[in-house]
């Protein structure tokens, strides 16, 4: 900036550093650059195909500057504390491509950084990480399959998918009563603000049985908690209650959700062999007809979660579905419900 700053008692300025307020120099960097003290109240501008950092570096700038860093760039630019810095911020320091903010010293060496746009997206590792493309977005996607911790590298937001685990299908004693399909598990989509590590629970499929056992509940710490489906019956007993109901043995209505759908209703007599189906985390079974789960592209591909177990076959699920019930005429026990997912994913 030509204006001579820091401004003296009887100087006088000219037209043109009056101007220049209102002009803020361009510092264009083309490769990961440690900050100066001339670029107090400039903008750094970083223009690099690849990854690069800016780093802040200690005792350089004083209380109340400021520096504007933007990213043009198609690679990330991370705004880097050096040695004895610390940066506070409610987003991110990773700058995707045309990204940026406000760094401000609240002394040489703590500052705060206010992104531009909003609260961006954090950065966390856990489970599994892959790299995704959905609506011409990448992101990095973590799959949890076992219980495990997300660690939060970066405050931000994260987009999660929580699938609780299918209930377990009925079976059939005898050749005499079929068994219903168990319920599918419940299903979670939001965006959430994360600054800390956080418990990721997977839940456990419900056993197959003569009465098929409920699913257990997948989550992310304790407040976003996806239920499990509930139990397939038999011996012409009610289906059993989850976040999605479980199919009925013969003549007997199929069990309501909790929170979800119905399970279908068995036959009106063991003639028919008919029991019910599981209700999934999409809509109601009816009779033998499964509960239709919810289809997402969230991970890249369209995949269905939390469908019903069917009437019959006695099918373990995947992902989240119930396990299926026995037919009339095959005495055994039904199948296992599938164990619940999560997923969490971020933009890069």
């Amino acid at each position: 900036m030509t204006v001579p700053y820091p401004f003296v008692a009887g100087a006088v300025l000219t037209a043109a550093q009056m101007n220049s307020l209102t002009e803020l120099t361009i510092n264009d960097k083309t490769d990961s650059y440690t900050l100066v003290a001339g670029d107090a109240g400039e903008r750094v501008i970083m223009n690099k195909a690849t990854a690069t950092t800016v780093t802040v570096p200690d005792s350089v700038f004083t209380a109340s500057q400021v520096v504007q860093i933007l990213n043009k760039g198609a690679g990330t630019c991370t705004v880097t504390a050096g040695a004895g810095v610390t940066i506070n911020t409610s987003g991110s320091l990773a700058l995707a491509q045309y990204g940026g903010g406000t760094l401000i010293a609240l002394s040489g060496s703590t500052f705060l950084f206010f992104p531009y746009g909003g609260i961006g997206y954090g950065v966390a590792t856990g489970g599994t990480s892959s790299s995704i493309t959905v609506g011409g977005q990448n992101y990095t996607l973590l799959t949890f399959t076992s219980s495990g911790t997300l660690t939060v590298t970066t405050a931000g937001l994260f987009d999660v998918l929580v699938v609780g685990a299918g209930g377990g299908g009925g079976g059939s004693v005898n050749n005499a009563h079929a068994g219903g399909g168990g319920g599918g598990g419940a299903i979670i989509n939001t965006t959430i603000y994360l600054t800390t590590n956080e418990s990721v629970t997977i839940g456990a499929g419900g056993a197959g049985g003569l009465d098929g056992g409920l699913g257990t509940k997948s989550a992310i710490g304790t407040y976003i908690t996806a239920g499990g489906g509930g139990g397939g019956s038999s011996r012409g007993n009610v289906g059993i209650n989850g976040s999605c109901g479980g199919g009925a043995g013969n003549s007997i209505s199929g069990s309501s959700g909790g929170v979800g759908f119905q399970g279908g209703n068995g036959g009106n007599s063991q003639a028919e062999g008919a029991s019910g189906a599981g209700g999934g985390a999409g809509g109601n079974a009816s009779g033998t007809t499964v509960g239709a789960g919810l289809s997402t592209g969230f991970t890249g591909s369209t995949v269905t979660f939390g469908e019903g177990g069917a009437a019959s076959g006695a099918v373990a699920g995947t992902n989240g579905k119930g396990g299926g019930g026995r037919a009339k005429n095959d005495t055994g026990n039904g199948g296992a419900g599938s164990n619940g997912v999560v997923y969490v994913r971020f933009k890069v």
